[in-house]
């Protein structure tokens, strides 16, 4: 029981498209890659975080900044 061979990889990789099927694969690929897309950006500082989201709200620039008071005093 040596390695495996490209040819035994290549039998390994038919059996698995026709079981799930190439859309469900993809589906899971795309579930991957964004579970890591998402462990990058939980991973960053916090100031490389403060610096997107000054980007992000200065391409938008759709931010209300309001202040709240108490009325009932």
């Amino acid at each position: 029981m040596g390695s495996f061979s490209i040819w035994h990889w290549l039998i390994v990789l038919v059996i698995v498209m026709l079981v799930f099927g190439t859309k469900k694969l993809r589906n899971i690929g795309q579930d991957l890659g964004g579970a890591v897309k998402g462990f990058k950006d939980g991973m960053k500082t916090p100031e490389e975080s403060k610096e997107q989201i000054a980007q992000a709200n200065t391409a938008t620039d759709k931010t209300v900044d309001v202040q709240a008071k108490d009325v009932n005093k």
